[in-house]
């Protein structure tokens, strides 16, 4: 018996459609967006998380954590993240009616 895959994009498209998981999915925005940040810069630097992990030494889980987007790093550690991924760590305030 095969299985029928459901392409993710159908089911978030479903699943937006609920405005309590709207209302829970735009609270976890600042996550998200963390988390996609830290996995670009790994990505654009064509490194493993492995491999980050010891530029930073630490530990991959580490690593995959902060990626999660469960965690909220401390400046320090988005540093010696964005040293490791030889990026530079900007941090901005966009005033409430820019986002």
């Amino acid at each position: 018996m095969k299985t029928k895959f459901i392409p993710v994009e159908v089911s978030f498209a479903e699943w937006k459609k609920d405005a309590r998981y709207k209302a829970a999915y735009d609270a976890l925005d600042k996550e998200f967006a963390l988390a996609s940040a830290l996995i670009k810069a790994r990505a654009d630097a064509e490194m493993t998380q492995s491999e980050v992990a010891e530029a930073m030494g630490t530990t991959q889980a580490v690593v995959a954590r902060l990626e999660s987007g469960k965690v909220l790093p401390s400046t320090r550690t988005l540093e010696r993240f964005a040293k490791a991924t030889r990026t530079r760590l900007r941090i901005s305030f966009v005033h409430e009616n820019q986002v």
